[in-house]
Parts: structure tokens; C-alpha cells; sequence
């Protein structure tokens, strides 16, 4: 069964708040993955305030809040006969908008994380020159270094370094200590540093073959 959100279930279209009883959660959720509508607009409605409220504080974006929400509950009923009952489904749920809100992040931030790159790069007394292709092979670099941190220090960095956010703002949104924070990004810095300048080494290299 296919559930098209915006047009045969209009409780999409209005926040309502459910407050599902102790101990009936499993049985609504055991309901949902055998394709029962009504059990999913309760689990919906139960969690749906608490997590836009969580978004939005993110993201900064009423309609783009929406759209994540939508996302998160999207993928939580198409994969809804993997979920195990006997597991928090809060983590869960709240594990896949963290990971949607990061590809947001990531998809709008790329060429702000490019110029916070260079930013840092060009502070230094680096002999160089700007070329289209030198720049795209910068990007392309930084892009997986970044992509190779995992999941939460991914959105940290990004969260901080890139969009911005005070370590404080980004404790209480991710409901992790500021310390946490701390060492997510250093961690990350170092990291991200390590991989480009690897792959940057190995891409000279290269260079240097091919024209030698």
C-alpha cells in the first residue's frame, strides 16, 4: 500500500497533537507495518509537533521544515516493515530527520563550505593561482572529505563552521554537551585537513607525471 501523504490522508496538512498511551505504542506501530493508515496518523501525530519544533530550530525555514517532515515521515511508512517494535522508535525517527537535515544542509551548503575552505587556505602564505580547474578539484575534495566524517560530526561541522551556529545553539538543538560539540569539530578539522591534503599530495603528483 502506497500512502500519498498531501491528498488521501489531510492529517498532513494540520499539527495535531496525539499523546499515545504507555504500552500502546508497540501495538500501533505493530499495526503500521502490516499498512494500517490509521495507526500511522496516530504515530504521526504523536511525534510530528515535538520534531518540526526540533527542525525548524535547525534549519530556520518554515516551508523547509515542512518539506523535511514530510520527507522523514515519508520514508518512515515506505520502510515501516523494517522497524523493529522492541527498539526506540523515537531514536529512529529522530535519526532519519538528523540524516534528511543534513543532506539539506549539505546540498545547500557546498559552495559556502568551498569558500570557508579557501578562506582558511588563502590565509596562509600559500604560492598559488586560480584556475576553473584547480577550483573544481578543490570542491570535489572537500566535498568527500566532508562526506567521510560521520554522520552527526558531518552535521555538527556544518551546523557550526559552515551555517554559522553557536556551539550552545547546536547543544541544546542535538541535545549533546557543548564539550561534545567541541570535539566533534576539532576532530572534523583535523580530519578534513588530513584527507585533503592527501588527496591533494597524490593529485600533484599525478600532475607532475603526466607533464613530466
Amino acid at each position: 500500500m502506497h500512502l500519498h501523504y498531501r491528498g488521501e490522508c489531510n492529517f498532513f496538512n494540520t499539527v495535531g497533537t496525539i499523546v499515545i498511551p504507555i504500552g500502546y505504542e508497540k501495538e500501533l506501530l505493530s499495526q503500521m507495518k502490516e499498512g494500517d493508515v490509521k495507526s500511522f496518523e496516530f504515530i504521526y501525530k504523536s511525534y510530528a509537533p515535538k520534531l518540526y519544533a526540533s527542525i525548524l530550530k535547525i534549519v530556520k525555514s518554515a516551508a523547509i521544515t515542512e518539506e523535511l517532515l514530510q520527507d522523514t515521515f515519508q520514508r518512515i511508512w515506505e520502510h515501516r516493515k523494517t522497524i523493529d517494535i522492541n527498539r526506540s522508535f523515537k531514536s529512529y525517527l529522530f535519526t532519519i530527520a538528523r540524516n534528511l537535515v543534513y543532506d539539506y544542509f549539505n546540498h545547500t551548503s557546498r559552495q559556502r563550505l568551498l569558500e570557508h575552505y579557501l578562506q582558511v587556505k588563502e590565509a596562509k602564505p600559500v604560492h598559488s593561482f586560480h584556475h576553473p580547474f584547480e577550483e573544481r578539484e578543490s570542491e570535489q575534495l572537500l566535498e568527500k572529505a566532508i562526506h567521510q566524517l560521520p554522520p552527526q560530526r558531518k552535521l555538527v561541522y556544518t551546523l557550526c563552521k559552515i551555517e554559522g551556529k553557536s556551539y550552545e545553539d547546536v547543544s541544546k538543538v542535538l541535545g549533546i554537551s557543548v564539550s561534545t560539540i567541541s570535539d566533534h569539530i576539532v576532530k572534523a578539522t583535523k580530519s578534513i585537513k588530513a584527507y585533503y591534503l592527501s588527496k591533494a599530495i597524490s593529485f600533484v603528483t599525478l600532475l607532475c607525471s603526466m607533464f613530466s
